[in-house]
């Protein structure tokens, strides 16, 4: 069903930036080529990141520390996951986000630079990010961070893996998490798959497509057969129990492949007493918060600052 119609139009220009991406195994050390030597010259970073190495699970584990005001203390921090489909994506080449996001909030941003499949599957990647975040906690003192207003967010995958950190945090009795804020979070491996629960025609045409995210997903899961008690942990719609967990934020497009099993998890996450704050974006797609200047980038910026500002600061 081709679904351009639906677009909000001032997101239009985007598709040119933002084209769908044609995923195989071929493919991807192109794709990873290219998103490592950008055409266009970058702006400055708005505050410039301090590059902490930790010991990870599997090796040293690089946390990249935007801090707005370096000194302060008893403040609240987020952890921050980017995205890239579980493949794709760094840090290195992508903190103009994080860098932002500690702008803005004026709060300290920590981002995990966790590995990729299919090099590093389940529980790889899912083991680097928690371990970010109970080197975040275990560091709070000295970082100038309350421990127990630390958040933990991310965009796509990351939104996914921010999702699998805070079910780990919780089943581990780990470190306690004031909020997730998840911007259209890639949940639920069967989506686009023949076992896929949901059947949107309007959703997936543009940037993340269902096979995209297929291949995204059997990259991740490895040899990994996610039906033992950490299939939440991998893929976070499974899990059985979404009973405490933090407040979460979810923001999503409504042409965005990700919404139906966004809604879902709000739904679910709702009915076990957590509490939520769902934003459905009409016509906009995987990613659309990356087009500058539209009304509706406005919108996300707002709501999501809105929400860490009354989850985080006015507590």
């Amino acid at each position: 069903m081709n679904t351009s119609h639906l677009i909000d139009p001032e997101l239009l220009p985007g598709l040119e930036m933002l084209l769908a991406i044609g995923l195989g195994a071929m493919e991807l050390g192109h794709i990873r080529e290219a998103i490592a030597h950008p055409r266009a010259e970058l702006p400055p970073l708005p505050i410039e990141a301090e590059i902490k190495v930790i010991d990870g699970p599997d090796g040293p584990l690089e946390i990249f520390w935007f801090d707005p005001a370096p000194g302060e203390i008893g403040r609240p921090a987020l952890l921050h996951i980017q995205g890239g489909g579980m493949i794709l994506g760094s840090v290195h080449q992508m903190q103009a986000g994080p860098a932002s996001l500690a702008a803005s909030s004026g709060l300290p941003v920590a981002s995990v630079e966790y590995r990729l499949a299919p090099e590093t599957p389940f529980p790889g990647p899912q083991e680097d990010c928690y371990a970010a975040l109970v080197w975040l906690a275990e560091s709070a003192g000295t970082l100038g961070v309350d421990p127990q207003r630390v958040a933990i967010c991310g965009e796509s995958a990351g939104g996914g893996l921010a999702a699998a950190v805070a079910q780990m945090a919780r089943d581990k009795s780990g470190p306690s998490l004031a909020a997730q804020f998840l911007t259209y979070p890639m949940l639920d491996h069967r989506t686009g798959s023949e076992s896929c629960p949901y059947r949107n025609k309007t959703t997936g045409e543009f940037v993340w497509t269902r096979q995209a995210n297929q291949f995204g997903w059997e990259a991740a899961r490895g040899t990994y057969d996610p039906v033992d008690q950490r299939k939440g942990w991998f893929s976070p719609s499974l899990a059985d129990d979404l009973a405490g967990l933090p407040a979460t934020w979810i923001g999503v497009g409504a042409l965005d492949l990700f919404l139906d099993e966004n809604l879902d998890y709000a739904r679910r996450l709702a009915s076990a007493g957590v509490p939520v704050e769902l934003h459905c974006y009409a016509g906009a797609y995987h990613g659309f918060d990356m087009v500058p200047g539209a009304r509706i980038t406005r919108t996300f910026g707002r709501d999501l600052a809105d929400a860490i500002a009354n989850t985080l600061l006015r507590a």
